[in-house]
């Protein structure tokens, strides 16, 4: 993608092969290239700006102005609809695009000029006038509702917010959050370890007496295992799981 750059009158390339065939009053869709070509490198030869970066894309122009020339000298060539086929093509495209979004760009332009010449008065109702709500004609708004429609308008809400009810989760109860007393639970296995010394994992899990209990229980154990206060072991697949005190 090209990097979009402004000189003295012309903004890129395309800028100036425009200003080139609105001067000379050239038909865009038949522009003459040897013309054409010639003035556009009479103009990057006096370019006043030696920047490579900003000459690189009239460079650029020039060497694919200097192609269709070529190749307009030589047989035109035929696709493959048995038409010929023009050089000057994808070019005359790009100044068509390029010329409509620089009409574009002037037509965006003079509106923002216009619309900063707009003045708008700020809202200064008298408050009779602010507050005033149109009178309900309820007649109007009720129409041809009489109660037996309303009874049912009822009724097929209420089947809706019925109908919204889980019919599972709607008779689970109210979960309690049970307190475990963590130091007391420590205590609690340590004593066991000091009386057992050598015990079965299922045997000291047997105390438990509700899931966050023994699922507390396991924690302790996985943290004196760490801490090296026992060691675990199992003599065969499937056997109880033994701990024992270091």
């Amino acid at each position: 993608m090209a990097i979009p750059v402004k000189l003295e009158a012309f903004e890129g390339p395309l800028d100036l092969l425009l200003h080139l065939i609105e001067k000379n009053k050239i038909d865009i869709y038949d522009i003459p290239i040897v013309e054409i070509t010639d003035q556009y490198l009479e103009y990057i030869k006096n370019m006043p700006a030696r920047d490579m970066n900003v000459m690189s894309e009239f460079l650029v122009m020039a060497a694919t102005l200097v192609d269709i020339k070529c190749r307009m000298l030589l047989p035109k060539e035929v696709n493959e609809e048995g038409e010929e086929e023009d050089p000057r093509q994808e070019l005359v495209m790009k100044l068509l695009e390029y010329k409509m979004y620089k009409y574009m760009s002037a037509e965006l332009k003079d509106r923002q000029v216009d619309a900063v010449k707009n003045i708008y008065r700020e809202k200064n109702l008298p408050p009779e006038v602010s507050d005033y709500r149109p009178p309900i004609n309820y007649e109007e708004l009720v129409g041809d509702v009489n109660l037996t429609k309303l009874h049912e308008i009822f009724k097929s809400v209420v089947k809706k917010q019925i109908d919204k009810i889980d019919p599972i989760r709607s008779n689970y109860g109210t979960i309690q959050k049970e307190e475990i007393d963590m130091e007391a639970k420590v205590g609690f296995v340590e004593k066991f370890i000091s009386s057992n010394r050598k015990f079965s994992f299922k045997a000291l899990l047997e105390n438990t007496k509700s899931r966050a209990e023994l699922i507390v229980t396991f924690l302790i154990i996985l943290e004196f295992i760490k801490n090296g206060k026992v060691t675990i072991f199992q003599e065969n697949i499937f056997d109880d799981i033994i701990l024992e005190a270091v």
